[in-house]
């Protein structure tokens, strides 16, 4: 089973992806370990695409059942093996800034209001994550790019929206997966 879960950041696509990981006993990737440099600001310094895609795509490619986290609409072709099913989670706008708002804070503290470049740094991601659904022009990643994507895609899809909680979340996968079963590993269920 090979599930890619996506949606604007601060929707909950990692929270989702790492409980469905543990419900079905398969292993969660997430794009940001992949797209982003471990530096001491983290979310500072891209990886180079070639490289990322080339470990990304070696990785999926070697296991048979994953979950993938994150937005892949400008990573190219031919780097993720064919998935099995597609998980696209929307969250009002509103929810979502307050979420990445305290989110952030919690992992950061003090130091994005207090210093001048960290506080910088927070008010352009606030910004360029604001822009997914305004689609302004600050941001590539946006819900019209994302629809965009999935027009061409034919593989299952589920589309959630709202604001549920990861158990319901979990829920209407695993219903999706068993009415699918035919086309899934029946190890899973």
């Amino acid at each position: 089973m090979r599930i890619h879960i996506f949606g604007a950041s601060g929707s909950g696509v990692t929270t989702l992806g790492k409980a469905l990981s543990e419900k079905l006993g398969i292993e969660y990737f997430d794009s940001d370990d992949f797209f982003w440099l471990k530096t001491k600001i983290p979310f500072t310094e891209k990886q180079n695409p070639e490289t990322r895609n080339s470990i990304i795509s070696e990785i999926l490619h070697t296991h048979e059942n994953w979950i993938f986290g994150g937005s892949i609409i400008h990573w190219g072709e031919d780097v993720f093996p064919a998935f099995d099913l597609i998980v696209f989670l929307y969250l009002p706008p509103e929810i979502r800034m307050e979420r990445l708002r305290k989110r952030e804070y919690e992992r950061y503290g003090d130091v994005i209001i207090a210093n001048p470049e960290r506080a910088k740094q927070f008010q352009e991601f606030m910004n360029w994550a604001k822009d997914y659904d305004h689609d302004t022009g600050i941001a590539t990643r946006t819900l019209k790019a994302h629809l965009e994507w999935l027009s061409g895609k034919d593989t299952p899809l589920i589309e959630i929206s709202g604001d549920y909680d990861p158990e319901e979340k979990i829920n209407m996968i695993l219903d999706e997966i068993k009415q699918r079963r035919f086309q899934i590993n029946k190890r899973l269920l």
